[in-house]
C-alpha cells in the first residue's frame, strides 16, 4: 500500500497535463472552426463549453479517486 501512496502525486500531475493537452485541443479545434464558419460560432462556442466542462468534471473525478488511494 506504501508504494500507492508513493505513486500518487505522479499520478496527479498526469491527470493535470492531460487535463491541460484536452482543453488546449478543444479550445484550438472550436477556434479552428469559428475561424472557417464565423456564423456558426455561438453553437461551436456552445458545444466547446460542454465539451471542457465534461474533461473537468472527469479530471475531478479522477483526483479525487487519486486522493482516496494516495491516502
Amino acid at each position: 500500500m506504501e508504494q500507492v501512496v508513493n505513486l500518487a502525486p505522479i499520478g496527479l500531475g498526469l491527470i493535470i497535463i492531460g487535463l491541460g493537452i484536452g482543453i488546449g485541443s478543444i479550445g484550438k479545434s472550436a477556434m479552428e472552426s469559428i475561424g472557417r464558419q464565423p456564423e456558426a460560432a455561438s453553437k461551436i462556442q456552445t458545444a466547446m463549453i460542454i465539451a471542457a466542462a465534461l474533461i473537468e468534471g472527469a479530471g475531478l473525478f479522477a483526483i479525487v479517486i487519486s486522493y482516496l488511494l494516495g491516502s
